[in-house]
């Protein structure tokens, strides 16, 4: 039964909160008609005692007790008066309704009526008709009695009439109430489908266009705003995503190309096999870097570079660069130094990450340098800072606004193989660890970046 009944319910929020406010006005209407039509019913019966009690009243004032027995004047009425009025003295009758029997059912109700001292009223039938009856007693010492009865069928009449003429005027408003809900209720849900076309639209996500809080209800304002910042956030994680890839791309890029270079080389001619070894090792760091890489990066996008629990571990400084060195140096190319001080011994990140940051502004330093790159190592108060500067053309002025800016490149025909990924990337990476990095303009000639770090 109640599933059936679900599957008769309706399946729009329109059409449900029409049947829900036409049930609730249902049942109002029906407690008030009730209301309204006993209360009427009431009224009638009331007035129909009330007509019945005034003509006892006439009557009485025709019964002449004075002497030793009671007798009904005639008056110039007498028709009017006596139709449907019994006169009893005591239990004797002495005056009935020239139609009415002596052991008629009228006759036999209003016996009955004599038998209290009080004034009663009761509804007797005849013939499939109500008839009313009342009683009046004119005397205290002389057990007269006065009964009339009056037919009911024209209050009933009315009665109906008024049932009637309610449950039309109800149905009817009924109708107009539930026509002019779902009215209502369209035009007050009609953003809400302007809202469901706007978000069904494909390019939903990446539109400038937003739901918006002007014009509509607090409600609906709410519910725009919630629908904006979720399209913000799914924007948000879709450009991230769109950033990760890159950086993965761009950070893969070399220990790639190591990767090829290595095989091109030793697919060149024959090779020993103490080069095939050293070939083998190569390829095996190149991949070993990979993977670092993408652990990195990975961990990073899933936030846990930014729980200090996970990130506050403690890494050399000078190792990690000196490795990082030996991977840049080449023969022909800049020269590399570092500079240490005896207190810059560690930061508090991971050697993975801190090998993240670090190398795009290395690469860099080793791309564009004329002659040397200078890698120094200085301790600050509860920091670390590293300095690499290289000895090249530096960062043109009107470049600065963009430097760390993803995708955005100085000059991509210099000749130099990037994607504007490596300085954003890096101050990324050391601001998820509460550190930063940082351009000096003032410093010439060449280019000067520094890394701050928590210390270790």
């Amino acid at each position: 039964m109640t599933a059936r009944l679900r599957r008769l319910a309706p399946r729009t929020l329109r059409g449900r909160l029409s049947l829900a406010a036409l049930t609730t006005a249902a049942l109002l209407m029906t407690v008030l008609t009730v209301v309204f039509n006993v209360m009427m019913d009431r009224h009638l019966r009331h007035q129909a005692d009330d007509e019945l009690r005034d003509r006892a009243a006439a009557v009485a004032s025709t019964v002449d007790t004075r002497g030793p027995r009671v007798h009904v004047l005639d008056t110039p009425d007498d028709e009017v008066l006596d139709a449907n009025v019994w006169v009893y003295d005591g239990r004797s009758l002495i005056e009935k309704p020239p139609s009415a029997t002596s052991g008629g059912t009228l006759t036999q109700a209003a016996g009955q009526l004599t038998g209290d001292r009080r004034q009663l009223c009761e509804t007797a039938g005849t013939q499939g008709r109500p008839v009313r009856l009342c009683s009046q007693h004119l005397v205290a010492d002389q057990a007269v009695t006065v009964v009339t009865a009056l037919d009911l069928a024209p209050y009933r009449g009315s009665a109906r009439t008024l049932l009637l003429g309610s449950l039309i005027l109800d149905a009817s408003m009924l109708v107009c109430m539930y026509a002019l809900t779902r009215l209502s209720i369209g035009r007050a849900l009609r953003p809400v489908q302007t809202m469901t076309d706007q978000a069904a639209q494909p390019g939903a996500v990446a539109s400038a266009e937003r739901f918006g809080t002007a014009d509509h209800p607090a409600e609906l304002a709410r519910l725009g705003a919630s629908l904006d910042s979720l399209l913000d956030r799914i924007r948000g994680a879709l450009r991230h995503e769109r950033q990760l890839t890159g950086e993965l791309s761009h950070e893969l890029r070399t220990p790639l190309t190591r990767i090829v270079m290595e095989l091109d080389w030793w697919r060149a001619r024959p090779r020993t096999d103490a080069e095939t070894r050293a070939t083998h090792e190569v390829i095996a760091e190149a991949a070993r870097s990979m993977r670092t890489i993408c652990d990195t990066l990975l961990n990073e996008a899933r936030e846990n570079t930014r729980n200090p629990a996970a990130v506050r571990t403690s890494t050399e400084v000078a190792r990690v660069l000196e490795r990082l060195l030996r991977d840049v140096d080449r023969p022909g190319g800049p020269k590399t130094a570092l500079e240490t001080d005896a207190t810059a011994a560690s930061v508090g990140v991971g050697s993975p990450l801190l090998e993240r940051i670090v190398s795009p502004l290395l690469a860099n330093a080793v791309r564009y340098a004329r002659s040397c790159v200078t890698v120094s190592v200085r301790s600050a108060p509860g920091a670390v800072t590293i300095h690499i500067t290289d000895d090249g053309p530096g960062v043109p002025p009107a470049f600065l606004p963009d430097l760390f800016q993803p995708g955005r490149r100085a000059d991509s025909a210099d000749g130099h193989d990037g994607a504007g990924l490596g300085l954003p990337l890096a101050r990324r990476l050391a601001r998820a660890v509460d550190g930063e990095v940082t351009h000096d303009p003032a410093h010439t000639p060449g280019a000067r970046f520094t890394v701050s770090l928590p210390a270790g």
